[in-house]
């Protein structure tokens, strides 16, 4: 049967009688307690401080109640007296075997509690019922062991009618209805009897456990009130149902966990407090043989301490961040465990320890004057949080950074490497030669990043808050200067896992070093041999040519021993064994070594003390001495980019940076990395040459200067001078400077050196030059030869120029002379047009018997001092016989030159055609003065020309092969230096033995018409056009016609038809302008073509007229003309019957008469134009019958240009002639091709 505990009530005072001097006698008073129980951790830790806990259950034990804090209060003072009353504190540090609260009476056993809120009035005619269902573990066993009814009285007094207040008095009772209709009744019943002007409460806790029979569930709880209910308000005694709770209890020790119990009395607080629980955490693994300092958790290790990865048997409470990291890491707390996500074995044990004998070394904080550990990890990890962030949180505490690499995970700290100087030395070189060629690449970090100031937030244990700490880059000797430079900018930190004032101080102080100090990122790219051994937060050297402004670092050659090595280049390098001068090289394993160099001899390298092993060959070498030290960088990432690159990042680091974070007195000592500050000395070995060049397709002269580049210097000013001109001023930023289109004259180069500053050598080099401009002449040709082609063409050859001015603009000049002695460039014209300067050969035509002579041009006209021949012989190779049509000399002619000049006369001087001057007799004055009267004065240098006296006409249209003969030379027909206009620098010769600015060609022009045509036409002019009329013309746009204007006021002369408006007209251009009418009479002649340059070779037409143009470029100089004229020949040919119209299959029938035969093509046979009388080179003509009878005879009784005749007989044997049809084929032999 349900019982009512009249001995206990958890929480509730059962007997609501108290002395209190506060209260009227008789009064009622609620007096409640509560009990909390806190989670302190997981897993076993120390527990708190004062004093050992090893017998908790003694009242000794207690002084640990001054770790607790109730509101930030401890519950006892320093000295023992207590600030709380009636509070009672348990503590279990979490062992596997610990004791349940329970077994202390003060506590009970655990419950569990679930209260079920009614607030309902209880009237006498009204109870108040509620139904509880059962509650079972999972093998049907009731869990629900007691009840507790909670009843309110608004007030429990009475109003007398004299004034006075007294108690009452009221009675309830409660029965228990179990679901088989059993009832227990009553359970409870009670008289409240007293005094009360407030609320009062009273819990009623039964026993559902008494008897041991089960109770059938649901029960039914009911209040009754067995006291009627007042009606007047004198009277309150009003009854209220507040809850029922249900209570399960069982007895928990929770194994495993630490936590503490809390019981107080309610009166003390008017809500829960706020706990606070200062303890030693949790006992993790700690290396083997080392012991824990019990007063700050570090780990002392024993002098010459050697950690062989093992750990002790017994765990302890230890503050290390490394410890504690590793412990999350590898036990079921977080990560490892059975069935946790990490192995122990996948973690390199020995970073931790090198990180946890950094922590744990005893270091005096300048700014609060304490011993401490340098670091110490003070946290509660109770929240939930990402793996990632609880790992870099831990790592943070240190100044560590984690990473996996090679299959484990390993932690990589921002500590010195060299534990005896406090600083840092490079694990790791890299020079030029073990990155790409793009080297290696800097960033600064921006200035709005530059904090000056930091306030970092930890936890005070002394205040139990969080409490800051504020750190100015000012108060550090290493940074003072910065707030000025970048202003007040403010970073806020949080500190993780710290309670120590100093420890936040030297984050802030390492904060402000890292950020200010540390703030320039490298990147390069780096070969296999490094990528495999560089891992993060390593320390490297990085030895670049381009920021030091020096080359000390490269590829080792080869190896002596294990003191000397032979290096890559000396040239090049700023090889040094001064100002304690050291060598660093990277070892087989990997690792660097460095040396103090003894002696540099060339190439090799000569240390101190021995390395520990022989370096390798190709292995990277640097020197730093006290004038270039490497730049120190901390790896920050590595990223294979293919199986032989990996790109690598790393920050700048101040190897100096932990005494200065540690030390706020020490100063900064900047790392000497560069001598591009110093100043430099101006260059050596300068240069100036002069060269001719191609620039775009174009020769020009160019001054080439140029020095030997000074260490350190990227930029050179160059000051160079012409003659007296100003000087002009250059920054350049290589060892060189090209001068284009330097002129004759002295120049002269002065050049300084620049530092990275900007600041120039106070010493300068000069150099200086006497250039030539383009002036000087190109060289002569080089080896001549001469390929006989055919009869028309011969190949000449030669070396191509070798000057630049030449080949790019320039030209080489092939002229020809009918001389096969005595021949020279003077007496010589052009054979063809001047060619390209970039040629080596040239098909010309065939002189038969003469010379050839060539010179090269450069691209300013100037010509090569000397000339190169060859001389032609007739030794055409295949020649075929020809008939020479007309040889003509106008030389030879009585008296010589008997054609049309224009500028030009036939001087007795000189024997020969010379050009004209300027000056005539009218403009001569003194008569007496004159020494020559045939040259008057300048040459007219416009020009002058030659027409032939006689037309060549062969009588019909032929292909005729034209040689010229000519002649000439130039001279100076007064030779004075006041006739020459042209600029002295131009002049080829000074003292008159050559004139080469002279120049003459022969031209020729054809018609396929009768030269001597003469054709009735009408014309007329508007302005300076005249239109010619006449039907059918058949002229064209182009050619030339001799017109004579027999009426009207045209003049006469050679024009150039410039329209055909139609087949009935055609128009040419007058010099003056008129206006005639149309219809006046006028005769033309044959068209001819323009004049072009007349080239040996053969021509296709009928009438040949012939032009000599003469011209000069100095009126000094003229040209004189001792032989002109031309050959003209018909080439020999053969034709057969095949293919002619009157033959099958070249077959002719002769017929029974005389059989006449034209010729395919006709023959030239003599014209009165020539030399040939006509009709007296006639064809041979050879005849075969093809089916001839005895008897059958042939003649021929006539020949022609155009064809032949034939009698085919046949003659029997009594002397009788006739005819007789016979097949015959014909060849025929003559000179010629007409059409």
């Amino acid at each position: 049967m349900p019982r009512l505990i009249d001995d206990e009530l958890f929480g509730r005072e059962l007997d609501g009688r108290v002395e209190d001097p506060d209260l009227i006698e008789g009064g009622l008073r609620s007096k409640s307690f509560a009990t909390v129980v806190d989670l302190l951790g997981y897993g076993e830790i120390e527990g708190f401080r004062k004093p050992s806990n090893t017998d908790p259950d003694t009242a000794d034990s207690l002084d640990f109640r001054r770790d607790i804090f109730l509101d930030g209060t401890p519950i006892i003072n320093a000295d023992g007296s207590l600030n709380f009353q009636n509070v009672e504190v348990f503590f279990r540090s979490g062992t596997d075997d610990q004791a349940p609260l329970g077994s202390i009476d003060s506590f009970g056993p655990d419950r569990t509690e679930n209260t079920i809120p009614v607030g309902v009035p209880i009237l006498k005619d009204t109870s108040v019922a509620r139904s509880i269902t059962s509650v079972q573990d999972s093998d049907g066993n009731e869990l629900i062991k007691l009840l507790r009814v909670t009843i309110q009285i608004p007030a429990l007094q009475e109003f007398k009618t004299d004034g006075d207040i007294i108690g009452t008095e009221v009675k309830i009772s409660i029965r228990i209805t179990e679901n088989d209709g059993t009832v227990h009744n009553p359970v409870v019943e009670d008289s409240i009897n007293g005094k009360a002007t407030s609320p009062y409460i009273k819990d009623y806790e039964i026993d559902l456990s008494e008897p041991t029979s089960d109770l059938q569930f649901p029960l039914t709880v009911t209040v009754i009130r067995n006291t009627d209910d007042s009606t007047s308000s004198r009277l309150q005694n009003a009854t209220n149902l507040l809850s029922i709770t249900t209570i399960i209890t069982e007895s928990q020790a929770y194994a495993g966990f630490a936590y503490v119990g809390v019981r107080f009395n309610a009166q003390e607080f008017q809500s829960f407090p706020r706990r606070m629980y200062r303890v030693k955490g949790t006992k993790i693994k700690v290396p083997h043989d080392t012991t824990i300092d019990v007063d700050n958790g570090r780990v002392i290790y024993p002098a010459d301490y050697t950690f062989n990865g093992t750990f002790k048997t017994d765990k302890e409470w230890c503050a290390d961040p490394a410890w504690i990291l590793y412990d999350l890491l590898t036990t079921d707390k977080g990560f490892g465990g059975t069935d946790g996500v990490i192995d122990a074995d996948t973690l390199d044990v020995f970073s931790f320890y090198s990180a946890s004998a950094y922590n744990s070394e005893l270091i005096t904080d300048p700014i609060t004057a304490t011993t401490e550990p340098r670091f110490s990890c003070n946290v509660i990890l109770n929240q939930k949080n990402d793996a990632f962030t609880l790992i870099n949180d831990l790592c943070s505490v240190m100044r560590a950074m984690p990473f996996y690499s090679v299959g484990s995970l390993t932690l990589s700290q921002d500590r010195p490497t060299n534990t005896t100087t406090n600083t840092s030395d490079a694990q790791y070189i890299f020079t030029n030669a073990n990155v790409s060629d793009q080297g290696f690449t800097y960033t600064s970090v921006g200035q709005k990043v530059k904090f000056t100031e930091v306030e970092v937030s930890y936890f005070d244990n002394d205040t139990q808050s969080l409490n800051f700490e504020y750190v100015s880059a000012d108060e550090i000797t290493a940074l003072s200067g910065y707030t000025t430079k970048f202003g007040k900018i403010r970073k806020t930190l949080k500190s993780f896992a710290c309670t120590s004032r100093g420890q936040a101080n030297r984050l802030a102080r390492w904060f402000l070093y890292t950020n200010l100090k540390e703030a320039e990122l490298c990147s390069f790219k780096a070969t296999l041999e490094a990528g495999v051994v560089v891992r993060p937060s390593m320390i490297i050297g990085i030895a670049d040519t381009l920021r030091a402004g020096v080359r000390r670092g490269g590829r080792i050659k080869s190896v002596t021993n294990t003191t000397t090595i032979v290096v890559d280049d000396a040239n090049n390098t700023d090889l040094t064994d001064e100002n304690a001068a050291t060598l660093s090289v990277v070892m087989p394993d990997g690792t660097t070594e460095s040396r103090s160099i003894s002696s540099i001899s060339g190439t090799t390298i000569t240390v101190s003390t021995a390395f520990s092993t022989s370096p390798q060959a190709n292995s990277i070498w640097a020197i730093e001495n006290s004038t270039v030290e490497f730049q120190t960088y901390r790896v920050l990432g590595i990223e294979e980019t293919n199986h032989c690159e990996y790109n690598i990042s790393a920050i700048i680091h101040d190897t100096n940076k932990y005494s200065q974070v540690e030390d706020t007195t020490v100063p900064a000592n900047p790392r000497p990395i560069t001598t591009l500050l110093d100043e430099k000395p101006s260059p050596n070995n300068a240069t100036a040459v002069e060269q001719i060049v191609a620039l775009d397709n174009r020769a020009v002269s160019k001054i080439f200067v140029s020095w030997e580049p000074v260490q350190g210097v990227k930029e050179y000013l160059l000051e160079f001078q012409y003659e007296n001109d100003n000087p002009e001023r250059l920054r350049l930023s290589r060892p060189s400077f090209e001068l284009f289109e330097s002129r004759l004259g002295s120049y002269t180069f002065k050049i300084k050196s620049y530092n990275t500053l900007g600041k120039l050598s106070s010493t300068t080099t000069t150099v200086s030059i006497e250039a030539e401009g383009k002036t000087a002449l190109p060289a002569d040709v080089q080896n001549v030869r001469i390929e006989p082609l055919s009869d028309e063409f011969v190949r000449l050859r030669f070396d191509k120029s070798t000057d630049v001015d030449v080949v790019h603009g320039g030209n080489v000049v092939i002229r020809s002379s009918n001389l096969t002695s005595g021949a020279t460039f003077t007496n010589s014209v052009d054979v063809l047009p001047e060619l390209s300067g970039n040629v080596s050969e040239s098909i010309v035509p065939n002189i038969v018997n003469g010379t050839y002579i060539l010179k090269f041009k450069d691209d300013g006209g100037r010509l090569s001092s000397g000339e190169a021949s060859v001389v032609m012989l007739q030794t055409v190779p295949n020649a075929f016989p020809k008939l020479t049509v007309l040889e003509d000399r106008e030389d030879n002619d009585s008296p010589p030159f008997q054609g049309a000049k224009v500028d030009c006369f036939v001087s007795d001087d000189v024997d020969g055609l010379v050009l004209g001057s300027l000056v005539t007799l009218d403009d001569v004055t003194d008569f007496d003065a004159m020494a020559d009267f045939d040259f008057l004065g300048a040459v007219d240098i416009t020009g002058g020309s030659y027409e032939f006296a006689n037309t060549l006409d062969l009588g019909g249209k032929q292909p005729l092969r034209l040689r010229r003969h000519m002649v000439t030379q130039g001279f100076y027909p007064n030779d004075l230096f006041d006739k020459r206009t042209a600029s002295i620098d131009t002049w080829t010769d000074f003292d008159a033995a050559t004139a080469f600015n002279v120049g003459a060609s022969l031209l020729v022009a054809t018609t396929d018409l009768d030269p001597d045509l003469s054709v009735s036409a009408t014309y007329g002019q508007s302005g300076t056009t005249i239109t010619i009329t006449k039907s059918s013309h058949g002229y064209s746009v182009g050619d030339f016609v001799v017109i004579d204007f027999t009426a009207g006021s045209a003049t006469d002369g050679n024009y150039q038809i410039v329209s055909v408006p139609s087949s009935s007209t055609f128009t040419v251009t007058s010099t003056t302008s008129a206006t005639i009418s149309s219809g006046t009479s006028c005769t033309y002649g044959a068209n001819f073509s323009q004049f072009n340059p007349f080239v040996n070779g053969t021509y296709v037409a009928r009438g040949f007229k012939f032009r000599c143009e003469m011209d000069t470029d100095d009126p000094a100089q003229s040209i004189e003309i001792d032989q002109l004229g031309y050959t003209a020949e018909l080439e020999s040919r053969t034709e057969t019957s095949i293919g002619n119209s009157g033959a099958t299959n070249g077959l002719i029938a002769s017929g029974t008469s005389t059989k006449s035969v034209t010729f395919t093509n006709s023959f030239f046979t003599g014209s009165t134009g020539t030399g040939v009388p006509d009709n007296t080179v006639l064809p041979s003509v050879g005849i075969t019958i093809e089916n001839g009878q005895a008897g059958d005879f042939f003649t021929i009784p006539s020949i022609t240009s155009s064809g032949f005749t034939i009698n085919v007989k046949n003659r029997d044997t009594s002397g009788n002639e006739t005819f007789v049809n016979r097949d015959f084929k014909y060849a025929a032999t003559g000179f010629g091709r007409g059409s």
